[in-house]
């Protein structure tokens, strides 16, 4: 009877080790079918031979409709872009606004020159001025962002007193100059302006392809969970509209003779 019970012990002893070898194996496989995948980076077309360029972004203007859109919060979003970005370095937002508060900017900027001014006293390379056009964070979620990039100039006297007419960041890039009232010394070197609605399968593309090495694969809502977040969705936004403001330098310099500088 002993001898008996010591097999049957000893046939679940081997029962149990064969199903946790099994469950060990299992999850061996799941692992392997699920790798780490890096996300997407975005690359700067500047000389980085001497280091980093900086840049510095003031909080972007409310234009929405909506008092709900968090300007500061947008801000923080489009700097984690910036910085994400290789090749560029940003300052964080408190520093830009604690330098607009020094310069007498409380109530923000109105010239070219305000920004070329906040750009010589933060010591940054350029500075992305911005604005929010739309806001919605109900499903599905909408975001607009337009952004320009000013870069510092040699010398102060070289920027204009002209109106800088936020809502004109909308405008093409090859718009800027050739409208009434926005002739500026200083003009921005880019300007981008996305729209981007939930609903639109383009921008569902977008995302997804954003959540590549950002989210889980094996969750319930995977890539999704960026239209399901606000404040997701928002991170995803500025990423993509730095990309495109990334994008619009590439292509800036790559018309442009070789230079010295990043901006020249």
């Amino acid at each position: 009877m002993t001898s008996a019970q010591t097999m049957l012990n000893r046939v679940i002893t081997l029962s149990m080790l064969a199903s946790m070898l099994a469950v060990l194996t299992a999850c061996s496989m799941t692992k392997e079918r699920d790798p780490l995948t890096p996300p997407g980076v975005i690359v700067s077309p500047y000389d980085a031979t001497q280091g980093d360029v900086l840049w510095a972004v003031i909080p972007p203007l409310n234009e929405s409709g909506t008092s709900i859109a968090d300007s500061a919060r947008i801000g923080d979003a489009i700097i984690a872009a910036v910085q994400e970005a290789r090749g560029i370095r940003c300052l964080p937002l408190n520093r830009s606004i604690d330098a607009m508060r020094s310069l007498g900017f409380v109530n923000g900027i109105e010239t070219s020159s305000d920004a070329h001014q906040i750009a010589e006293f933060l010591g940054a390379d350029a500075i992305v001025v911005g604005s929010i056009t739309a806001y919605d964070p109900y499903d599905p979620p909408v975001l607009g962002l337009a952004l320009a990039l000013y870069a510092r100039p040699g010398t102060m006297a070289q920027a204009s007193q002209a109106s800088l007419d936020t809502r004109m960041l909308t405008s093409a890039f090859t718009d800027f100059g050739t409208t009434s009232g926005l002739r500026f010394a200083g003009e921005p070197v880019s300007v981008v302006s996305e729209h981007l609605d939930g609903r639109n399968h383009e921008v569902q593309y977008a995302a997804r392809t954003y959540a590549q090495g950002r989210s889980e694969h094996q969750s319930a809502m995977q890539w999704r969970i960026y239209l399901a977040s606000m404040d997701l969705y928002t991170e995803f936004a500025a990423h993509h509209t730095v990309g495109r403001l990334i994008d619009e330098e590439w292509l800036r310099l790559s018309r442009q003779p070789v230079s010295i500088g990043a901006y020249d």
